[in-house]
């Protein structure tokens, strides 16, 4: 099996988490939750309706890449392609019909093992 390197560690992680409370103060986006996994992230996030889905996801990509390669320049040499995030993505809208507690749950237990989540429910 071919080893992978994590990109996501823990310095990355603590990097993208100030990052976003940089966004937030500076453009119309609340983020309400942000999960982590060893090669994506999810975030549910509430934006100003002049901003776009598509927009959000610009500004929050860009902004965290740029910061992470001025950082921790290392990490731009172990990407292929020079690039922290790929060009897909995924939005999904919360509206009436759904439960924002079970988002935001869910959001939250990215990247936490199945065991650790267990014990989270015990209490």
């Amino acid at each position: 099996m071919k080893y992978r390197k994590v990109l996501l560690d823990g310095e990355v992680v603590e990097i993208i988490r100030d990052i976003a409370i940089g966004i937030e103060e500076r453009y119309a986006i609340e983020k309400e939750a942000m999960g982590m996994d060893k090669d994506h992230i999810h975030i549910l996030c509430g934006g100003h309706l002049k901003l776009s889905p598509e927009q959000i996801v610009w500004i929050f990509k860009s902004i965290t890449a740029r910061e992470i390669f001025r950082k921790k320049p290392t990490i731009k040499k172990e990407l292929w392609g020079g690039e922290f995030w790929t060009d897909g993505y995924y939005v999904a809208i919360v509206g009436a019909k759904a439960n924002w507690e079970t988002v935001e749950n869910s959001v939250q237990a990215q990247g936490k093992l199945k065991e650790e989540l267990k014990q989270i429910k015990l209490f």
